[in-house]
């Protein structure tokens, strides 16, 4: 069993003349990535590996999650994360080592939820709900897959096991 967790990069910002590469977390995502890691701690999502997408914005929210968690392996920056469609990102998970059992990517969409489309095949009906609703900023899929090697995943093979917004964590409405 191998398990991906997608989470696409907290609220950035827009600044004027800054390239999209270069854009910063708003005031929003830099309350939101510690929130979303503080929970991936307290329920026990801890990857044994992690790719981050060079981008500004996907770089804070690692540094804001990755510090409320222990025992995290370091990182490592994936140029082919940014905007990446789904078919690259698969490609991307299906070449990881195999000592890797929990894998954790940190993106962008519309590629994260188009992979999630591809890979899920059941699972929690309400959380497949919400993120056929939608894959907002600061996003958690945690995607179950019945492979032994991540060369071996297929479409349509994963168990959606949880959707998690910062929304539904922080009480708004």
């Amino acid at each position: 069993m191998r398990r991906l967790i997608l989470l696409r990069h907290a609220k950035s910002d827009w600044p004027d003349g800054i390239v999209d590469l270069e854009r910063p977390l708003a005031a929003r995502g830099r309350t939101a990535a510690p929130l979303m890691g503080r929970y991936l701690a307290r329920e026990g999502l801890v990857p044994d590996r992690i790719l981050v997408s060079p981008a500004r914005r996907t770089r804070e929210t690692w540094d804001l999650l990755s510090a409320e968690m222990k025992g995290l392996p370091d990182s490592a920056s994936e140029p082919r994360i940014y905007e990446a469609s789904a078919a690259r990102l698969l490609a991307v998970v299906r070449e990881q080592p195999d000592t890797a059992h929990t894998l954790l990517l940190i993106g962008h969409n519309p590629g994260f939820e188009d992979l999630a489309d591809t890979l899920v095949q059941n699972g929690s009906v309400s959380a497949r709900d919400a993120m056929d609703e939608k894959f907002p900023t600061g996003a958690v899929a945690v995607i179950d897959l019945p492979v032994d090697r991540w060369i071996d995943i297929a479409p349509d093979s994963g168990r959606l096991d949880r959707f998690i917004t910062p929304r539904m964590l922080s009480g708004e409405s």
